[in-house]
């Protein structure tokens, strides 16, 4: 009987680890890798990969094959740092155009529900960035939530006695809303950060 393979639920319960699969799904992608050896193989070849070649960047901590990163080794502007936290992030920043500067990445957010306080982040490393004196812009990136909001305001208070400008994306109405289906701390946010015209 299946339920009694011990190797198909190993790979069924490393499969449930990933971020946003349940049982049934890990089932049914279990399944489908049993069904195409070669999908299995390929996957298993890429894994392989990555665990061998990807790492931190030295520099400014996100993913690269590379060290330092093609960021950090490329003609960016050294004078802006937008800090983010995690690599995903800066991806999504990246896609956008819109940032010329340069990146670090703290791995994660404070969190004291989770164990993870300013010494588990790659906060110290941030500092002493800002410390080399070459930076005037540190623009804060950390995700809109109570750990990222903790984050920002943490970072805000340890590099504002450097003298450096301390900078927070905005955040409020997405573009394409309707104002009648966001919601009220959204709203508010917009309205506490209006622009004049």
């Amino acid at each position: 009987m299946l339920t009694k393979s011990s190797s198909l639920m190993r790979l069924v319960g490393e499969l449930k680890k990933l971020p946003g699969v349940g049982e049934r799904t890990a089932l049914r992608l279990a399944f489908h890798l049993l069904k195409s050896p070669k999908n299995m193989t390929a996957l298993s070849e890429a894994l392989g990969e990555v665990r061998d070649r990807v790492h931190p960047c030295s520099i400014c901590f996100a993913i690269t094959e590379n060290d330092p990163c093609h960021i950090c080794s490329g003609n960016r502007d050294g004078s802006t740092i937008c800090v983010v936290e995690n690599s995903q992030d800066l991806m999504a920043l990246e896609r956008s155009n819109a940032f010329q500067g340069m990146y670090h990445v703290l791995e994660g957010a404070i969190s004291p529900l989770s164990g993870i306080g300013p010494a588990q982040l790659r906060i110290a490393e941030l500092v002493a960035r800002v410390e080399q004196g070459t930076v005037r812009e540190v623009v804060i990136a950390t995700n809109f939530t109570v750990e990222g909001e903790a984050t920002a305001l943490y970072l805000t208070r340890l590099l504002k006695p450097t003298g450096v400008k301390i900078s927070r994306l905005a955040h409020g109405i997405p573009l394409g809303s309707d104002i009648e289906f966001v919601d009220a701390a959204t709203v508010q946010w917009a309205l506490q950060g209006r622009n004049e015209l």
